[in-house]
């Protein structure tokens, strides 16, 4: 297939500055209860691609369900780009690239039934409802999606890559006077069997639920404050992370004098990456979706900032180097940059160790929400205890942490030995749940704001 495209996109690579074409095979099932109730059973084949075209600076995407009119629509792209183009095309140089990339499966999703699959979220969905006579209702959801996509473009390029995630979510609501809520995921590129025996992962989101409707809401100030693996890559992500992506920063003057490269910005323990390239985890690929090689980039490295994410627009305009950091949530949309495995690495201090030395603060668990606003965040953790003489105590509730990203960043003390990483579905520019992951160890930080109730 992406022989015959190219050969297509050939035939019109002297019209414009850039074309390409992206075609997406996919088949999908999604299976859903809230409650004690079947919400939704959905399987579901697709095909859809997507067409863009580049003439002096202008873009344009124009979609397509069908190959019977491939031809009329990209045609239809060209004539689009030559309309809004008005300056000149500036895109980063790379090495065209031929390949196939078949997904590595050690149980396929795609050999068990609706049946099959219902039985065993509907066990996971009674083992919460049943955990607890205050667990309200539940919303948990199984997802699988295997998908094909064949990528050419004017440059060379024509890849097949092949695609299989298989992910669990599991939450719960908890009511007694308050109301509290508990979640957890499992993910995997390679497995359905990821999701068999998962009873412990998945009753901790009812555990968690519990605890805290008998957790009394944390009293406000500031404190020492000591991040999850979880928290922590979500912090990294959302706070910092998307700082990183070019085109932020391209089309923002003061961000532009804030992230020069090669200053120091953080802690010089701090390590932060983005990685491409780790093993079986969602924002893991081999090829970006504009044929970029993924990579494993240090975004901070000992404190400074070293690297920002690019497609290959961003890298051309601001003189860098493409970091295969452009990727579209599905073929009807056009890639844009997005991250992919976004880490703080570890570093040498053990939990224990990291908690003996506050004599007052707040362990913080997961989260259920945030926002961020520039150099300014809020996130409101699931769950915490708070830290007295050095020591975990008794749980609170109704913790949000709110700062400066770059304040933070330089107020981080101790970077834990361990890490974890985390499922997570990023938001940007319409294109909502692209998979990623976050992650990280147990990071502490001085001098937070934590509001309670």
């Amino acid at each position: 297939m992406q022989d015959q495209l190219l050969s297509l996109i050939q035939s019109y690579s002297s019209a414009v500055d850039y074309l390409e074409v992206r075609l997406e095979e996919s088949e999908s099932t999604l299976i859903s209860f809230q409650g004690k109730e079947l919400h939704a059973v959905d399987r579901s084949l697709g095909l859809t691609g997507g067409i863009r075209a580049c003439h002096r600076g202008g873009w344009s995407f124009v979609t397509f369900n069908s190959l019977a009119n491939l031809r009329d629509r990209i045609e239809t792209a060209i004539s689009q780009a030559k309309l809004v183009g008005k300056e000149k095309t500036t895109l980063a140089e790379v090495a065209p690239v031929v390949d196939t990339v078949r997904a590595t499966i050690k149980d396929d999703p795609r050999g068990y039934s609706l049946q099959q699959k219902k039985e065993l979220l509907a066990y996971y969905n009674d083992l919460l409802l049943h955990y607890d006579d205050r667990i309200q209702t539940t919303m948990t959801s199984y997802r699988d999606r295997f998908s094909t996509t064949y990528f050419v473009n004017s440059l060379g390029t024509a890849i097949c890559q092949e695609r299989l995630d298989v992910s669990g979510r599991f939450g719960v609501v908890a009511r007694n006077g308050v109301v509290r809520q508990g979640f957890e995921s499992i993910h995997s590129r390679s497995d359905y069997g990821v999701l068999r025996h998962k009873e412990e992962t998945v009753l901790s989101a009812a555990k968690r639920a519990i605890e805290q409707l008998e957790a009394r809401p944390v009293k406000g100030g500031q404190y020492t404050v000591i991040l999850d693996p979880y928290l922590a890559g979500v912090f990294i992500h959302e706070a910092f992370g998307h700082l990183s992506e070019a085109d932020f920063v391209y089309e923002n003057p003061r961000l532009q004098e804030i992230l020069t490269l090669g200053k120091p910005i953080a802690t010089p323990s701090l390590n932060v990456i983005d990685d491409a390239t780790l093993p079986d985890l969602p924002g893991t690929m081999r090829y970006d979706d504009e044929g970029v090689p993924g990579q494993r980039k240090y975004l901070i490295k000992e404190g400074v900032l070293t690297q920002r994410l690019h497609n290959l627009e961003t890298a051309g305009k601001m003189r860098e180097a493409a970091t295969g950091n452009a990727r579209v949530l599905n073929a009807s949309y056009p890639p844009i940059v997005r991250m992919t495995n976004t880490a703080i690495e570890p570093g040498s201090y053990s939990f224990a160790d990291m908690v003996k030395d506050i004599d007052l603060g707040v362990y913080a668990i997961k989260m259920l929400g945030g926002n961020t606003n520039g150099e300014m965040f809020t996130f409101a953790a699931a769950a915490g205890y708070m830290i007295r003489n050095g020591e975990l105590a008794e749980p609170v509730s109704d913790i949000t942490l709110s700062g400066n990203v770059f304040q933070t960043l330089q107020d981080i003390d101790a970077i834990g030995n361990d890490t974890q990483f985390a499922y997570g579905g990023c938001g940007k520019a319409n294109q909502i749940g692209l998979p990623v992951s976050v992650g990280g160890p147990h990071v502490r930080i001085r001098n937070v704001v934590v509001g309670g109730r």
